[in-house]
């Protein structure tokens, strides 16, 4: 669409709130104001489609901070952004359960709150040995278990081992017995790309 037909197009949208103003014979001071207001509207976003180039960075900004970045599966790939905090979180889904989860390759063992082992029905192995992990808070005590079905993305993780413990909080993390299931998995810039192993 040309110029030209892009400012047909908006002035006869202006025009269909002024008419039907003007049908229902509003008193003409309040006409004008609400005719100035709907100008005023179409102005701004007249500005914001002009320079919706220049704006899509503030905007990707804002999201990101308010949402996180955005997780795509382009094929049978995974691409996770990397989120203002540094970190790579992947939206997972746990037994059904969606949660949101950690990347971290400095972990060995896919770890879960205890919130969301419940939530997700996982039976804890509650035998006299605990598993000894190693978290930047020191060593922790956790229950092993195993996780039936876990989807990220395209990507399915069957009878994956985790462990569980109070000291995890709320924080769900996807350690390394997860990454190894892969195809491959690397980091493209602000982007993590994790590639699934072809199915058999």
């Amino acid at each position: 669409m040309n110029d030209g037909a892009q400012v047909a197009l908006y002035l006869l949208m202006l025009a269909l709130p002024l008419s039907a103003l003007l049908s229902r014979r509003v008193p003409l001071g309040r006409t004008m104001k609400m005719a100035a207001a709907w100008v005023l509207i179409f102005a701004i976003g007249l500005v914001i489609a002009g320079q919706r180039d220049r704006l899509k960075p503030i905007w990707d900004d804002t999201r990101d901070a308010l949402f996180g970045r955005d997780q795509h599966v382009v094929g049978s790939t995974v691409r996770i952004h990397i989120a203002p905090d540094g970190h790579f979180w992947a939206s997972a889904r746990i037994e059904g359960i969606e949660r949101r989860m950690l990347i971290d390759s400095g972990a060995t063992t896919t770890a879960l709150s205890q919130a969301t082992a419940k939530a997700a029905h996982i039976a804890i192995d509650d035998g006299p040995f605990a598993a000894v992990i190693e978290t930047a808070n020191g060593a922790v005590q956790a229950r092993r278990a195993r996780v039936a079905r876990l989807e990220l993305g395209t990507i399915v993780a069957r009878d994956l081992p985790v462990v569980v413990a109070p000291e995890f909080g709320d924080l769900d993390v996807l350690g390394m017995n997860f990454l190894s299931q892969l195809a491959s998995w690397r980091v493209e810039g602000d982007v993590l790309v994790l590639e699934p192993k072809p199915r058999t």
